[in-house]
């Protein structure tokens, strides 16, 4: 018990210091990716309005029951969808947000697939 609180203390400490860097605007949005042990969330997010622009996650309805849900697979496909998500609205330009994950396997995997769709970070 003590590590799962220790290791949920750390990545809060983690998002909380990247979330002082980045900051998304009506100009260039914030992407935050969410993982969980089964399923990963993109979010297109604007701070100084307070709105989500994008959302797509391996439970929206284009990617219910294609891949597994966990997989590196599935993250790429919620990578391109939120970046046609952005095109649809004119957003060419965002700033990542990792929120306290590690920089590698489904996150990464997120990040890659939606620049190689347009969006650039």
């Amino acid at each position: 018990m003590a590590g799962t609180n220790a290791r949920h203390r750390s990545r809060g400490l983690r998002r909380a210091r990247v979330r002082r860097k980045v900051a998304g605007t009506d100009a260039r949005p914030r992407l935050s990716v969410y993982r969980s042990n089964k399923h990963v969330y993109a979010q297109v997010v604007s701070d100084e309005s307070g709105r989500s622009l994008a959302a797509v996650s391996t439970l929206s309805a284009a990617l219910k029951g294609s891949l597994g849900p966990g997989t590196v697979a599935a993250a790429q496909q919620v990578g391109r969808l939120i970046a046609e998500q952005c095109r649809a609205q004119d957003i060419s330009t965002v700033v990542f947000d990792r929120n306290g994950f590690l920089f590698h396997g489904r996150v990464r995997a997120v990040a890659e697939a939606a620049r190689e769709a347009g969006l650039k970070f």
